[in-house]
């Protein structure tokens, strides 16, 4: 049954890149009055890409060609630590958040290494950009954990959302727990609400620009490792708002899991579509609210305890 339950996992981390950008570009499109493309058109959109040869800048090194794959892989990586079933994960050992942390920065960081490696000033925005925005939310997930941490306990990732669930103060952190995933998944998955992913306006860009030389199957491995990235986000959300037990009712909480990411998909093209572009100036502000929500809820955690 565990064995089973894991490869759930691993089948669900690595299908769910695919299908969540295809229901939010479905809804985004919906929003607009189109037909839109089908949930499968990021599918066939990486198999295309697959069977391009890339294009190189002449000055390029090998760390332009080397960085999609670590990204790809830290995703990987990532998205076998993060309890996107619940209480459980196929990589899971002591402190394992703290490796999935700074799993995900491994990956930012070559991201921005392979977008200023290409020598344009263009690409060295986005980079600057991309590292100025997650400054301010990198402490937001570390404060998520903190909270989860003083409610219940545990030493691994999967065991802090399993005790989180009975304990006391989980009725009154899951709501702003899971404000604070959202950003992060915005900020992490290329999602920032001034990043337009459909234009190509420099004053609207931030994660495409940074993407913008890589072609082929190195292009497939950036979009890719961005599904993922919003998989593990929208996973850790449906693993604070599933009901159900994975050891006990292993069917209920996959179906589950699968449902609610998917409805997290829906909320992030509905806010994608109504919610208009922020300005560059207030971003920052936006993002540190993760933070202050995260900070405000590892001090109620403690307070409620306590109390």
């Amino acid at each position: 049954m565990m064995l089973a339950l894991l490869l759930t996992h691993v089948l669900v981390a690595l299908a769910m890149p695919v299908l969540l950008p295809g229901l939010v570009n479905r809804t985004k499109s919906l929003w607009a009055g189109r037909k839109g493309p089908g949930l499968l058109q990021p599918l066939w959109d990486l198999l295309r890409l697959l069977h391009k040869r890339p294009v190189y800048s002449v000055v390029t090194t090998p760390l332009f060609r080397a960085g999609p794959w670590v990204v790809l892989a830290s995703s990987v990586m990532a998205a076998l630590i993060a309890p996107i079933l619940g209480n459980l994960a196929p990589l899971q050992f002591s402190h394992d958040f703290i490796f999935f942390a700074y799993t995900l920065g491994l990956a930012r960081l070559f991201l921005m290494l392979s977008a200023l490696d290409v020598g344009s000033s263009f690409e060295g925005m986005g980079a600057a950009r991309e590292a100025s925005f997650t400054s301010f939310i990198e402490p937001a997930l570390f404060l998520l954990i903190g909270s989860a941490m003083v409610a219940g306990g545990g030493a691994s990732f999967a065991e802090l959302v399993a005790r989180l669930h009975g304990s006391e103060a989980f009725v009154w952190l899951a709501l702003p727990l899971v404000v604070v995933l959202f950003i992060l998944l915005q900020a992490e998955a290329a999602r920032v609400p001034v990043d337009d992913p459909l234009t190509h306006l420099e004053l609207t860009m931030v994660h495409e620009v940074m993407i913008l030389d890589h072609s082929g199957p190195e292009l497939a491995a950036m979009q890719y490792a961005a599904g993922l990235k919003m998989t593990i986000y929208a996973g850790l959300i449906a693993a604070l708002l599933n009901p159900f037990d994975a050891t006990t009712a292993p069917l209920l909480a996959v179906l589950s899991a699968v449902l609610i990411m998917a409805l997290v998909a829906l909320a992030v093209g509905c806010v994608e579509s109504l919610m208009a572009r922020l300005r560059m100036r207030l971003v920052p502000r936006y993002l540190m609210l993760a933070s202050l929500l995260a900070a405000l809820c590892l001090g109620g955690a403690g307070w409620l305890l306590r109390s």
